[in-house]
């Protein structure tokens, strides 16, 4: 919620805790919204106390709407004809007599004060068009029974219950099916849709004998249903019978003396999300066992190379081979993190330390001791540019080692950072400095001109500089998304 966290930052002096309290409110509102068929508007006040800010709004999916536009970011000021602003100062519901034109649609209006921590911090304004008005029936009359005690329990400070939050695209909605279970556990009602949920998942019987009861053993014993029903808070559980995933979320009421005054349990057939769930992780590690097998494959090739540079002569084709041998390692490196990894991004720390490790182990075999080492972090980088930034990486270690300090023992730093929406990262050694007059654009080195290649695919920028304390800064910016940031 963006422009929620924006407005409450900017017009109100609301803390950490009241605000966090007021998310779980417009995280659960719905069940209030469908139920009484309305649109819910929350206003806070400002600073001033005498104008409010409008900073959430949900329309009902079971009727019309009463308010054709969206009035999030609007402000009421200095109005006494104001609900909002009438319910805030008397800490007590307001509504209109009568049925009030809003834009033509006679509209019936509910104000109600929000009580956290002793003091009134917002004002929940229910709008309810009443030219839509639904016939009354069995459901219209369940709905409107419950809505009545979520509303004197939200006024009482009571309303969102804590406990599990809803979750975006599994938990039921009333629309999925709705039970409604008297304080000693009785039947009440049951919609339409929770009897067909139940007749799928194999209850033929009476649905007065089916309620959570049927259930008892698999929500967790009788006990811990008669606590789902009762707790002050808020639960999900999931049940599979004959291959029929159903999703509970019990929602306990109460009085205004604290005791229990039934349950609103929805429910939700998940079955199809639990199908697409299973799809979704045999895909997944489908695609790891394809990144192992890569990874495996490009070992054997690297295994070749090794192979082939010890049966030439000539050191030049021997450092030819020992190149290319590091560019299929350092490739390998990302399928063997991609291989192990349960997320879509890449951990680029773990490619870094594996390459730089290897590039230091061959400095060590070749000449003096260096030392590779990385200062900062990566981050998480797409797959698009983790196999291009593996090859960066080890094409500037492998210059610095070789070129930088020139086979003598020093140090070489990694340094990566992400600045602005950039992944910066800088390779640094201490070693004698380009020459007088160098030109990257200029050399036929063939690790810079895959430096550069690899960088302009991924439209970032290579620049290769003497540093003020001596050696070489070799430095590489590439676009760094916020999805791949750190979580």
């Amino acid at each position: 919620m963006p422009q929620m966290s924006t407005l409450l930052a900017t017009h109100t002096d609301l803390g950490p805790r009241a605000t966090e309290w007021l998310r779980s409110l417009v995280n659960e509102w719905h069940l209030l919204a469908d139920l009484s068929f309305s649109d819910l508007i929350l206003w806070v006040p400002d600073r001033d106390p005498n104008q409010m800010w409008a900073v959430a709004q949900i329309r009902p999916t079971t009727g019309p709407t009463a308010l054709l536009d969206d009035v999030v970011g609007d402000a009421v000021r200095y109005d006494p004809e104001s609900l909002a602003l009438q319910a805030y100062w008397s800490r007590e519901s307001c509504e209109t007599s009568d049925n009030k034109l809003a834009t033509g649609i006679p509209v019936d209006m509910h104000a109600i004060p929000l009580v956290h921590e002793g003091r009134v911090i917002a004002v929940v304004e229910q709008h309810t068009n009443q030219m839509g008005v639904r016939a009354n029936g069995a459901l219209e009359d369940a709905y409107i029974a419950i809505a009545e005690v979520l509303r004197d329990m939200m006024l009482r400070g009571e309303f969102p219950l804590p406990g599990t939050r809803s979750h975006p695209t599994r938990s039921p909605r009333v629309g999925d099916g709705l039970m409604w279970i008297g304080p000693a556990g009785e039947y009440r009602y049951a919609t339409p849709n929770a009897v067909s949920a139940y007749r799928r998942a194999g209850h033929l019987g009476d649905i007065v004998t089916a309620t959570p009861i049927s259930f008892r053993e698999e929500l967790g014993g009788q006990e811990e249903l008669q606590r789902l029903l009762t707790a002050h808070e808020a639960t999900e559980r999931e049940v599979t019978v004959e291959n029929v995933a159903l999703r509970f979320r019990f929602t306990p009421l109460h009085d205004a003396r604290g005791a229990s005054a039934g349950a609103c349990v929805l429910l939700r057939d998940i079955t199809q999300i639990h199908r697409l769930d299973q799809q979704l992780i045999t895909k997944d590690a489908t695609i790891r066992e394809i990144h192992h097998r890569v990874k495996n494959n490009l070992q054997t090739v690297s295994a070749l190379l090794r192979m082939q540079a010890r049966r030439v002569s000539s050191q030049e084709a021997k450092d030819a081979l020992a190149e290319a041998m590091s560019r299929v390692s350092s490739i390998a490196a990302v399928h063997e993190v991609l291989a192990h990894s349960f997320d879509e991004d890449v951990a680029f720390d773990d490619v870094a330390d594996r390459i730089l490790a290897m590039v230091g182990d061959v400095a060590s075999t070749t000449g003096a001791p260096a030392v590779v080492r990385r200062e900062g972090s990566f981050g998480k980088v797409s797959p698009v540019i983790a196999t291009n930034l593996s090859l960066v990486v080890t094409e500037l270690c492998q210059n610095a080692v070789e070129h930088g300090l020139g086979g003598q023992s020093g140090e070489v730093r990694v340094v990566p950072a992400r600045v602005d929406g950039q992944l910066i990262v800088r390779v640094l050694d201490a070693g004698q400095g380009l020459p007088e007059g160098f030109d990257p654009a200029r050399t036929t080195s063939l690790g810079l001109g895959i430096v550069e290649t690899l960088v302009a695919d991924m439209h970032g920028t290579f620049t290769l500089a003497n540093r003020r304390e001596g050696g070489v800064e070799a430095t590489v910016r590439v676009p760094a998304p916020e999805s791949e940031h750190n979580d």
